[in-house]
């Protein structure tokens, strides 16, 4: 069992995170005010000391506890370190030092200071809680506050005889202010400084403080509080089920992994750290394409050298298991990347590599590339390898597609996500009913991060559901579970596979069909399918109408499993260049 304190952004998220699980778990806020869909998780509410904590672990077999709560949550950070169980912190992302501003230790230190300073208004923007630990300075200096405007918060301003006529509330609640609207704000107030709390970017901590050193104003800010090293720190939805998977192995179905991109990265990064200083690390730090950071052991065998195993999830991937090796040495053309053992080499134009080059796909460049230049700007040759690449390789789809002699390093989000077995099909089913229990009625599905992008550019509140290569499963339980709308994002290569009939697009089970295509281009444009190689390449050399038949053959056959109710196909043009 697993209980997450939480309250915050980062407790819904580690909520969204646990219940594709499809296990209990508790949920536990202090107050009732955050709403949070719970379709297997249990709602908890009202502060918990370290006794009730220890024994509510014990009582309901918690074996992990995920604190998710606010920075300042110290007295729960204490009461959690008190527990004796693991803890996973869903840590925030906080923003660089700025040197302009006023760095607090704790507020007792920031009301010595703002004593000695010559504010004239100070307007506060660390919440309502705070009142009682500013009490010696705003009873003395015109001081304004902006709470929430929630009957909890006005009470604990009125009991604390704060003067109500500077009290400010905040104009929605739902969403933070703007650094336009945070200078509004201070305009309006007429202050000469701000207080607020180091309270990372999800607080709003940017916007307040870029919007007052614009406006010339005094910024203090109270840091914040430090917490155990010895708990383990997570910035996102894929370290923190990873840590979980670790610490509760049963909770999840499935393990998640990471890319050959992913280990690659790792790999370099180590490398490097060992040619720049003595320092071999056991384990680097890497950030993700969407900015997540995570950590993967390494092992540096000699300067300039280290390996990565890639570690095994429960996708059915050839390369589980294989080492990935990076050599970094001092180069003298940029950063340059150098084709080792069991990489494989691009013969063909159309994937985004030119010809020659080693078959290391785009992300995986940038992620180096991006670790690299945060450590140096000088230039590096970089060699990669893979253990048995070229065996590996006879195994995959790779010499259909120009990629010889190895595998290719790839992945577009650094993570493995186990798609291809009925668990999986499971935790597609559970995210359903979920959506269903917090009153969706229309649906939407993507095979990963980038076409829940695309759909969500066009309709930011549509649920998104990754389908992986299920399409039609997906789809036929989204009916059984009566979805009024469904919505399909699609990328090419899995649209050509869908618009033959194909309603699971695997590729060890269904490859681009060329045939196929001619039949659908039809007598005028049958010629140009011959010159692809991969079906992003259909985007620059076939015309509209093409693609329109596609759409329309892949409704058609969506139209078997989702037969009543709104359906879209929208066709995603993930790389038209």
């Amino acid at each position: 069992m697993i209980l997450i304190f939480g309250g915050t952004t980062e407790g819904r998220m580690a909520v969204e995170v646990c219940e594709v699980a499809g296990n209990p778990f508790y949920y536990s806020t202090k107050g009732g005010s955050q709403e949070v869909p719970l379709h297997y998780g249990v709602r908890l509410t009202g502060a918990l000391t370290a006794d009730g904590i220890r024994q509510f672990v014990a009582e309901h077999e918690v074996r992990c506890i995920v604190d998710a709560a606010h920075p300042f949550a110290q007295e729960l950070h204490a009461c959690v370190a008190d527990a004796g169980l693991p803890v996973i912190r869903l840590e925030r992302t906080f923003c660089h030092h700025y040197s302009e501003m006023n760095y607090c230790k704790d507020f007792t230190d920031a009301v010595t200071r703002l004593n000695v300073s010559p504010t004239k208004c100070l307007l506060a923007l660390s919440g309502v809680n705070t009142i009682p630990q500013l009490r010696d300075y705003w009873q003395h200096h015109r001081t304004f506050f902006r709470i929430l405007r929630r009957p909890e918060s006005i009470h604990l301003a009125c009991q604390n005889r704060f003067p109500s006529q500077n009290l400010i509330y905040y104009a929605d609640e739902m969403s933070l202010p703007t650094r336009e609207q945070e200078k509004e704000l201070m305009q309006q107030v007429g202050c000469d400084a701000i207080l607020t709390k180091e309270s990372g970017r999800s607080g709003g901590f940017e916007a307040k403080v870029e919007a007052a050193l614009q406006l010339g104003l005094q910024v203090y800010v109270v840091s914040r509080p430090q917490l155990p090293a010895e708990w383990i720190y997570v910035t996102g939805q894929h370290g923190l089920r990873r840590a979980i998977e670790r610490l509760v192995p049963d909770f999840f179905p499935l393990r998640t992994g990471f890319t050959t991109g992913a280990c690659a990265t790792a790999a370099v990064k180590a490398a490097l750290i060992s040619l720049l200083s003595d320092e071999q690390p056991d384990e680097v730090h890497f950030s993700l394409p969407d900015g997540e950071v995570m950590a993967i052991p390494v092992e540096v065998s000699r300067k300039g050298v280290a390996m990565v195993v890639k570690d095994f999830s429960d996708d059915p991937d050839v390369t589980r298991g294989c080492r990935i090796t990076a050599q970094v040495e001092w180069g003298h053309d940029g950063i340059r990347f150098l084709r080792g053992n069991g990489v494989g080499r691009v013969t063909l134009p159309g994937l985004g590599i030119p010809v020659g080059e080693p078959a290391i796909n785009p992300t995986p460049r940038q992620m180096i590339i991006q670790e690299v230049r945060n450590l140096t700007d000088s230039d590096v040759d970089i060699t990669l390898s893979v253990e048995d690449g070229e065996q590996l390789a006879l195994k995959t789809f790779n010499p259909r597609v120009g990629v010889l002699d190895g595998i290719s390093i790839i992945g577009t989000s650094g993570i493995v996500s186990p798609l291809s077995n009925e668990a999986f099909v499971q935790s597609i089913e559970r995210e359903l009913q979920v959506a269903r229990a917090i009153g969706c009625r229309q649906i939407g599905f993507a095979s990963g991060r980038r076409g829940e992008e695309a759909l969500h550019a066009t309709e930011p509140d549509l649920r998104v559901i990754h389908y992986g290569n299920l399409i039609g499963r997906s789809l036929q339980m989204a009916h059984e579970q009566g979805f009024q709308r469904a919505v399909v994002g699609i990328m090419i290569g899995k649209a050509v596979k869908l618009a033959e009939g194909n309603l699971d697009t695997h590729s060890h089970k269904v490859v681009m069909n060329k045939d196929f295509l001619r039949q659908v281009a039809g007598p005028v444009d049958a010629a140009k399918i011959d010159g692809i190689t991969l079906a992003r390449e259909l985007w620059q050399v076939m015309p509209p109408s093409f693609f329109q038949k596609i759409r329309e053959l892949c409704y058609q056959h969506c139209r078997t499993v989702f037969p009543s109710g709104e359906l879209e196909i929208r066709l995603i043009c993930d790389n038209p260049a």
